[in-house]
This record gives structure tokens, C-alpha cells and sequence, in this order.
């Protein structure tokens, strides 16, 4: 099945970016490139909300965000409800992070991610599927936390009043 994902970065990621986008047709997907265009200078957070909205809102099943570190890009994109981004930067955390958390937002830091590497962090990361039994109790815990969370506050955790 052609599954349709996500990818976004700012200007230190866009590099990787172009070329994670042939590597996803090359593994079967289509591509849904939210940003951003260039190389010049933009802000990570607006290109990881777009992304991770897409996944939050069951628009696409998995998304791929990429900044210079990939801290930035991993702690937006946790804000939405069933989103779950995983900073990886070897092969076992992109195995691991599939198996174990059903992570459907992969994160790479472009400063630090050579592209052959990353190239095989992304095709493991695509082709492994959730191993559910155990580990389906502890996502669904994660979910758990999302929800007393924002029945506490009220709001997504984060979020500020106006």
C-alpha cells in the first residue's frame, strides 16, 4: 500500500530534506513537502506544526521533520494530540521507535545526520511496523497522559493563554 508522508524542515534541515523526499518515492510513498523551499533563513516551528498537524488530524499517516538538531522540530511536533516524534540518529533508534513506540513522526538532526545514513534511518523507519502486544500498553498510556493533560489544563500542554 503507497502511504503518503509528511516532510518538512527549516532552512538547516533543507538539504536532507530533498534528498529524504527521493528516498520516500524510491521506497514506494508519495510525498507531501510542506516547506520549506529554500535554504533561507524561516522559523522550524511553523514547518513542524504543518507536518505534525497532517498526522495529528489522520490527514497522513506518517510524517519525516528535519532541522539542523532536530530538538526543535521533536518538541513541536510532540504538542499534538497522537503525535509521536522520535529524534533518531542511528539505525536501532529507527527500528526501536517503530517496534516499540509506534512513533509516526521520524525527526533528524540535518547538522548532524550524514545522508547515507539517514537515507537508511528513513527506509528502516518506513518499513518496520509496530509490534504492538506489550508496547501497545504503553503507547496507550502515552495517549492516557495526553488526555489528563489537556483535561487539566484545559488546553493542548504548552499552550498559553491569550
Amino acid at each position: 500500500m503507497k502511504n503518503i508522508i509528511a516532510i518538512g524542515s527549516d532552512h538547516g534541515g533543507y538539504e536532507l530534506k530533498e534528498e529524504l523526499k527521493l528516498a520516500i518515492v524510491e521506497e514506494g510513498n508519495e510525498v507531501l513537502d510542506v516547506g520549506c523551499p529554500s535554504g533561507d533563513p524561516v522559523d522550524y516551528p511553523d514547518f513542524a506544526a504543518d507536518v505534525a498537524s497532517l498526522v495529528a488530524e489522520g490527514k497522513v499517516e506518517r510524517g519525516v521533520l528535519i532541522c539542523t538538531s532536530g530538538i526543535g522540530m521533536s518538541i513541536v511536533a510532540n504538542k499534538y494530540p497522537g503525535v509521536r516524534a522520535a529524534l533518531v540518529s542511528d539505525v536501532t533508534g529507527a527500528r526501536l521507535s517503530r517496534e516499540h513506540n509506534d512513533a509516526n513522526v521520524l525527526v533528524l538532526g540535518g547538522g548532524f545526520t550524514a545522508k547515507l545514513l539517514a537515507r537508511e534511518i528513513l527506509r528502516v523507519w518506513l518499513k518496520t511496523e509496530f509490534a504492538g502486544g506489550r508496547h501497545r500498553r504503553r503507547v496507550e498510556k502515552i495517549a492516557d497522559v495526553e488526555q489528563r493533560v489537556r483535561g487539566r489544563w484545559g488546553r493542548p500542554a504548552g499552550e498559553k493563554d491569550r
